[in-house]
């Protein structure tokens, strides 16, 4: 497993890469610490390193480069490593891939550890180191049972010289400008995690572990598929050179032993072919179903449709045919009142009429 960690300075990289290195049995690397050892060696690139950081500079890419393809090739990096911090800006991250693909090893995964800018500062404020054996302690989160004395070997406690508010701020800006894009490479690239670095440390191990062992299991499955490709095609180049082995032993001509191969080949090539037509009348007859059912919607919402407009005819027409029977109706009924009323005013005419005559008969004749 390659592994590299990134995030900002006091994220618990350093401790973690630590717990990693233990669990998977790989060695935990750290650009400083090759850097201090290949200068305390009087390495060629340890003494080019010294000069540099003498004069108050950082050291160059290409030497950093060095020392890292340096320790890449030593033994106990073979079944993989974990790059702590490393890379620090775009440049070191292209350098890094080219150089892992001349040694034929990637990277497998980048986990990016998040913690907010306060918990950064108690956790760069109170970090100690112990001089003698390395051990570390902060003193906000995991403190040692004694003031300035380490609880493995009882050495003095050191705190870091760039360990304070102003050098974090320059550390935390750098970060932010230069780290920040590689985390977006590895990011495009499908090979980073993030996982949140707040909390009790083992927590944060766990939710790590976690996203190292899906990744395994991805690279494990993919080693065995090339495993069982590899093993294949030895089997059938055994079984081709055993084939042209025993034509050879038999006295045929080498024609004949070469056919052999040939002939395998056409038959797969044959098998291929058939392979691909049964695929090719799959899609045909896939894409017909799909015509047939998009037809049967288009002929079921057609006639459906049809027999919407239908009804509404019918209804409409009914509807008239209804209104007009009423209209009728109504027209014979006030028809038939009609002659009733006549009758009715010739009653009273005729009563009038006589009620005058009787009136006149009454009357007495006028003199003359």
């Amino acid at each position: 497993m390659r592994l590299v960690l990134l995030g900002a300075p006091g994220c618990g990289k350093g401790t973690q890469g630590q717990l990693l290195a233990e669990q998977y049995k790989i060695p935990e690397i750290s650009t400083g610490d090759l850097l201090r050892k290949a200068v305390a060696a009087g390495t060629p690139l340890g003494k080019a390193a010294k000069a540099v950081m003498d004069a108050g500079k950082l050291v160059s890419d290409e030497i950093v480069m060095g020392v890292i393809r340096e320790r890449m090739q030593q033994p106990d990096a073979r079944q993989g490593f974990i790059l702590d911090g490393f890379p620090r800006n775009l440049a070191q991250a292209e350098q890094l891939d080219e150089l892992f693909e001349e040694l034929g090893r990637p990277i497998d995964l980048a986990v990016l550890i998040e913690v907010e800018v306060d918990s950064i500062l108690q956790r760069l404020l109170g970090r100690r180191t112990c001089v003698s054996c390395g051990a570390s302690y902060n003193m906000f989160y995991a403190p040692p049972r004694m003031d300035d004395s380490c609880d493995v070997c009882g050495g003095r406690l050191k705190r870091r010289s760039d360990d304070n508010e102003e050098t974090i701020g320059n550390r935390l800006r750098i970060y932010e400008t230069q780290t920040l894009p590689v985390v977006e490479r590895y990011r495009e690239q499908g090979r980073l995690r993030v996982i949140q670095g707040s909390g009790e440390i083992q927590d944060v191990f766990r939710a790590l572990s976690k996203a190292v062992e899906e990744v395994r299991a991805t690279l494990g499955s993919r080693d065995r598929s090339a495993a069982i490709r590899r093993a294949v095609a030895r089997k059938q180049n055994t079984a081709a050179d055993g084939s042209a082995a025993k034509a050879g032993g038999s006295g045929k001509t080498t024609k004949k032993a070469v056919a052999a191969p040939a002939a395998g080949k056409k038959a797969v090539a044959k098998k291929a072919g058939a392979k691909k037509k049964t695929q090719v009348k799959k899609k045909t007859a896939s894409k017909k179903k799909t015509v047939s059912r998009k037809k049967a919607v288009t002929k079921k919402t057609v006639t459906g449709k049809k027999v919407a407009k239908k009804k509404a005819v019918t209804k409409k027409v009914s509807a008239k045919k209804v209104a007009k029977k009423k209209a009728v109706t109504k027209k014979k009924a006030a028809a038939k009142k009609a002659p009733v009323k006549k009758k009715t005013v010739s009653r009273k005419k005729v009563a009038k009429k006589t009620t005058k005559k009787k009136a006149a008969k009454k009357r007495p004749a006028r003199k003359r």
